[in-house]
Formats: C-alpha cells, structure tokens, sequence
C-alpha cells in the first residue's frame, strides 16, 4: 500500500507541474499565432529569429539539444553510474523557441515542447523526492505522459504513448501504470481548468462493413505508412545534409527560414504555417486541392530539418488528415472517415506507437470506427519502415521486411545478433 501510495503522488506532482507548463505554453501558442496572422511582415524576420534562437541554445542549451531522445534515454538507463541528468533549462528553452518558431512563422507542432517541458520537471521532482533510479524513470515517464495528454486533451492516449514509445514493442514496466495514467488524467484536467480548449474532431457517418471496404481502408493504410516513412526520412536527409556542408547551427536555421518565406511564395498562400489548424478542420469538411499533404510535408521538414524547435506530431495529424482527403475521391470513401484514419495512421507509423495512436483515435472519433482505425494504424505501423521520429526508441519487435525494401525499412545492423544476446538494439 505504501508503494501504490507513493506511485499515486507520483502521478500527482507530475501531473500537477506538466498540465501547467502545458497550459502555459498552449496559451502563449495561441497567443504569438494571433500576433503573426495580424502581422503578417513577422515571416520575413523567421531567418533571423531562427538564427537567434539557434545561437543561444547552442552556446546555453547543452544536452537539452537531444529533445525527446534525451529523455527516452534516460528512462532506459538502469544503473545511477549511466544517467545524465534532464537539466531543467530544457523546459524555459523548448518553450521560448517553440514560441519564436511560430510567432515568424515556422511549420512544427507542439507534442515536442510539452514532452520535452514534462521531463524535465519530472527530472526536477525526482530531485525533490530523492527518487531511486527505478522511481526516477517512472517519474520521467508521468512527465510524458502528462505533457501529451494535457496539450492534445488525450489522457488515455498519453498514457499509452509514455509506455509504448520507449519500448517500441518490449514488455511494459506494468508498476509504473498507475503513476503514468494519473500523469496524464491530472495533467489533462489541469489544462482544461485553466481554460485551454482543444478541436473537436468527427469522423461522420461509419460506413457499412464489407471486404472490400476492408481493402481500402488496408490500402489507405499502405499509403499512410509510405509518407510517414517520407516525412521522417525527409527530416533525416535534411539534417544530414546541413550537418556535411553546414557546419553552423545558426546558419542552417537561417537558410531554412529563408526558405520557408521562398516556399511561401511558390505555393501562394501562408496556410502551411505554424500549426495549420484551421487547414487541419477543413480537411474533416470539406475537399481540399490535392497536394496540401505534399505542401505540408516540405514547409515541416524544412523548418524541423533546419533546426528550429517544436514537435511533429500536430504537423503529422495535418498532413495524415490531408492525405486522407486527397485519397476519399479516389477509394470513393468519405472525406471525414478518411482524413480521421489519416490523422491518427500517419502519426502511427512516424513514432512506431500503433497502439497509443489507437487509443488517441478512440478518444478523438469514439468507438464506432475503430476495427477501421485499428487496421489503418497497424498496416500504416508496418510499412512505415524502422525509422521514427524518436531516435532513440527500442527495436523490440522487427516489422515483417517482406513489405518493403527500401532505405529505413530493413532492420537496423546489429539486430540480429543482439537478438541473439537476449537484447535489443538501440532504434
């Protein structure tokens, strides 16, 4: 009793520190948004800013730098001698430079900032309460889980992601459940009493089940996989790119910022920028042209590619829903059906957490869809390749490579023979 006690404050404290970080930051969010769409001259200053921003968390920001890898890793870590400590800075950063990313106008989201802010305030509990290690990697994981289900309004879901996204497949440290679930109800009701309000989606009307119903929603799937293995191998390349030939981290942000206001330009509207919310409602309502998936796609991975802060997923849940849309017409399936399966697959097969995106599915849409969101979620989990946007996630269970053979979706070097071992490789 005095353990499930103790689990239970767990939850509180952390839960308590991340629903409010968490509302912090979704009405700054709102905030700096209004200010850019009133001022519409702020874009041409998101080089700068960019390059700013991108000075300071060089010189100031240490290992915060690692983001959601960092904390991933730290929850992994078994013995005292291995840690590295989540500094508390990663929170005021991620917070102020998620702000200048979408006050100039930069295409990222928002899972990044509240997971990476719920960290490192579990971090700074774990310190109040002198928490061993196995109770440390609990607490990090009530961080988690807190950040997601506060700023998405999805407890459940959030619960599932901290548990699921660390272990990619691996048993589930069952003792930390109580802890993580009451993280993520206490950080989500927190949120909302603040005032913070979250969209509501609707798939509409469920279609009749048949098999060749089944096919399509499988062949949306297939489609869903292919452009979360894409977007993160977009990213990745990126990255790689500035890396070999440029070597300065300010620099790289002011190049991508240039050319997100070039992008801007070329496609003709700034719909693509910062969250995209309202693109996001429409594609539940109506048709959309057909490349906005595409658009949305190049404006993220150029922003998160250059070095700016903020998240994936909320741009993941804009670009699924659009793909969606597009695809309605062509598998003759509704656009609300299909761009719901696309918000919730997409994101699936980009953080390898099928499971947490079918419970976030659940919580979005109700239970009527779900064999549908269920199918939509796994085959996109399955051909989405082993690479994600968390890097340091586990390689616990191999997706069949029958499906794909293209770079990033065959199983990482070394694989077989930790298996062997009784061990899995680093994702």
């Amino acid at each position: 009793m005095r353990t499930v006690v103790k689990w239970v404050l767990y939850g509180l404290i952390v839960g308590i520190l991340s629903g409010s970080a968490s509302a912090l930051f979704l009405a700054g969010l709102d905030y700096v948004t209004d200010v850019r769409e009133s001022h519409k001259w702020l874009l041409f200053l998101l080089p700068l800013g960019g390059a700013a921003f991108s000075y300071g968390y060089m010189k100031r920001g240490g290992a915060s730098s690692r983001g959601n890898n960092l904390i991933v890793e730290q929850i992994r870590k078994d013995q005292p001698g291995e840690y590295e400590r989540v500094p508390l800075r990663m929170a005021p950063f991620i917070l102020l430079g998620t702000w200048v990313t979408h006050l100039f106008g930069g295409s990222a989201g928002r899972e990044g900032t509240a997971v990476q802010m719920g960290g490192s305030l579990a971090e700074l509990a774990a310190r109040w309460v002198r928490a061993d290690a196995a109770d440390r990697r609990i607490l990090l994981l009530c961080g988690i889980s807190g950040g997601f289900g506060a700023v998405f309004g999805t407890p459940l879901a959030g619960a599932v992601f901290a548990l699921e996204v660390v272990t990619m497949g691996r048993r589930v440290a069952y003792k930390a459940i109580i802890a993580v679930v009451i993280s993520a109800f206490v950080g989500d009701w927190l949120t909302r009493a603040y005032g913070i309000k979250h969209l509501v989606y609707s798939m509409g009307i469920i279609p009749t089940f048949s098999v060749v119903l089944l096919l399509k929603v499988a062949a949306a799937g297939i489609g869903f996989g292919l452009m979360s293995w894409l977007f993160v191998m977009g990213i990745k390349s990126l990255k790689l790119v500035f890396s070999r030939y440029v070597a300065n981290a300010p620099l790289r942000s002011f190049i991508g910022g240039a050319a997100v206001i070039t992008l801007v330009y070329i496609a003709g509207t700034r719909t693509y920028l910062g969250l995209s919310l309202p693109l996001l409602v429409q594609s539940f309502h109506e048709q959309l042209p057909s490349l906005d998936f595409a658009w949305k796609t190049v404006f993220t991975v150029i922003t998160l590619g250059s070095g700016f802060l903020g998240g994936e997923v909320t741009p993941l849940f804009v670009i699924g829903a659009t793909l969606g849309n597009a695809l309605a017409p062509v598998l003759h399936l509704s656009v609300p059906f299909l761009a719901g399966l696309g918000l919730i697959a997409v994101f699936a097969g980009a953080s390898n957490t099928p499971l947490a995106c079918i419970v976030l599915g659940y919580e979005l849409f109700g239970a009527s869809g779900i064999g549908y969101m269920i199918v939509a979620c796994l085959i996109s989990y399955m051909f989405s390749g082993h690479a994600g946007i968390y890097e340091s996630q586990l390689l616990g269970v191999p997706k069949p490579r029958m499906f794909l053979r293209i770079p990033g979706a065959s199983l990482l070097p070394g694989y077989a023979n930790s298996k062997k071992k009784g061990r899995t490789a680093p994702h």
